[in-house]
């Protein structure tokens, strides 16, 4: 396995998730060793006890014969004992000492385990396991009492077994226990190991990615490798990096166009004032045409100065709404038949679309609103003028104070469309113009609760449409 090392997320996981794993794989087999054991060592036991009781029933026979006949009894069946390979049988008179073995001759031999006592006092079979006091190996010793017929304990007929080769066994199957727990808590660790790679490789990626784009490198990109929530993370980081990129872009573009369109009435204004200061007897005529040029590029500034103003208002908060009950369709008809008299100047025709729908009054900004209307007026000049005319109405649909105003224009690109209203996009227009009005404007439409949408009309031009609610119920 590739270790490499740590991070804080990969040592909280090994912390947190697999260091509690490996201690119940730990525990699992802790706990299997010692039901083992407990398993071999209740068989052996309840087999020994089985074993005696069996055997010490069927020597009652003999105990109701005399002493001498019941020892020769069982120094004979001690000899012929068949079993003698993996078990011993004693008989141990009530003193302790060894009567008769099927191992050897060990008479007057004495025996003081615990069982040997323990059945003689109280009558029962009992077990023993321990060390041996004659050869020191551990032993399992079953004692059962022989009771003669008078009641009297003569003696106790003990089976005793060597613990080696159960205790190897229980060796055995521990340690294969452990070679199980050890190679699931190695696969526990590979696994862990790869799956939390899984995760900080790409989060690894995403944090420098992501420091690249802090640093300036917008548009960066991460390589998706998951379809999971990772991956989500790294579609949602492009996406930002896009964004900030085309963000960047745009006002990268908006500083520039705006310097320009500062430049372009500067120069103007500064070219007619040096023009009209320097002529000795002044032109009437000229002079009129000077100052109406440098009224017009003031104007001019003065809008844009006003919507770079409005702009940051709503960037950093402070754009606000006076909200009053106001009568919409005077106010949109003062701005249409105001506006309307400029473009006739320039051969363009605004035609004001009555209908018989009665405007409620409704609760508004009535100069932020007439803002608005302006600002889209302005923009079907600028953008739709070629087609010489410009239409305008208001209507109650729906609860909604309805404005519609087209104009007959070569219209928006559809790539373009879904684009229009974002803060200094220009998209292929060569309009002169800072790219924020629409932004603005919609700024406004939305704080009332309404909308405001750009589509392509039928038959030509650009046709916005600005819904109001009414506020009836």
């Amino acid at each position: 396995m590739h270790l490499r090392k740590a991070s804080g997320l990969q040592k909280r996981w090994l912390k947190n998730n697999v260091s509690i794993m490996l201690a119940l794989v730990v525990l699992t087999v802790l706990i299997f060793s010692i039901f083992v054991s407990a398993y071999f060592y209740a068989s052996l036991s309840s087999g020994l006890r089985a074993k005696a009781k069996t055997t010490t029933d069927f020597f009652g026979n003999y105990i109701s014969q005399s002493y001498n006949d019941y020892f020769q009894s069982c120094m004979k069946f001690a000899q012929s004992f068949e079993e003698s390979d993996r078990l011993e049988l004693q008989f141990i008179s009530a003193s302790g000492r060894l009567v008769a073995s099927s191992s050897g001759p060990w008479m007057g031999q004495i025996q003081n385990t615990p069982d040997l006592l323990q059945a003689v006092e109280t009558k029962n079979i009992s077990v023993f396991t321990g060390k041996s006091p004659v050869t020191g190996e551990r032993i399992m010793a079953a004692s059962s009492p022989m009771i003669y017929t008078n009641g009297e304990v003569i003696g106790v007929l003990r089976y005793v077994t060597s613990m080696k080769t159960v205790d190897r066994q229980i060796v055995l199957i521990s340690g294969v226990a452990i070679l199980v727990g050890a190679l699931f808590s190695f696969l526990i660790l590979f696994s862990s190991s790869r799956f939390i790679r899984s995760i900080i490789d790409p989060v690894t990626e995403i944090t420098a990615t992501s420091k690249r784009i802090a640093a300036g490198s917008y548009g960066s990109k991460i390589q998706k490798q998951f379809d999971d929530e990772i991956g989500e993370l790294a579609d949602t980081i492009n996406d930002l990096s896009v964004k900030i990129s085309q963000a960047e872009k745009m006002q990268t573009e908006f500083i520039s166009s705006v310097s320009h369109e500062l430049r372009t009435p500067l120069t103007a204004i500064s070219g007619w004032g040096e023009t009209l200061l320097s002529a000795e007897t002044p032109d009437p005529a000229e002079t009129r045409r000077g100052m109406t040029i440098i009224l017009r590029e003031t104007r001019r500034l003065t809008n844009m100065v006003e919507d770079l103003l409005e702009f940051t208002r709503m960037q950093d908060g402070r754009f606000v709404l006076n909200v009053e009950n106001c009568d919409i369709l005077s106010e949109f008809e003062d701005t249409v038949f105001m506006y309307g008299s400029r473009l006739r100047q320039d051969g363009i025709e605004l035609e004001y679309l009555e209908n018989d729908d009665e405007i409620p009054e409704i609760s508004c900004d009535p100069a932020r609103l007439r803002q608005v209307f302006l600002n889209v007026l302005d923009n079907a000049n600028k953008h739709g003028g070629d087609g010489k005319r410009i239409t305008a109405s208001m209507t109650y649909e729906d609860k909604h104070v309805v404005v519609r105003i087209r104009d007959f224009g070569p219209g928006i690109p559809e790539e373009e469309l879904p684009h229009v209203k974002m803060k200094f996009y220009k998209g292929s227009s060569r309009v002169r113009g800072s790219g924020i009005g629409l932004a603005v404007c919609e700024e406004i439409v939305t704080m009332h609760g309404g909308s405001i949408a750009l589509e392509n009309a039928e038959g030509g031009g650009t046709l916005v449409t600005i819904s109001l609610p009414s506020g009836e119920e």
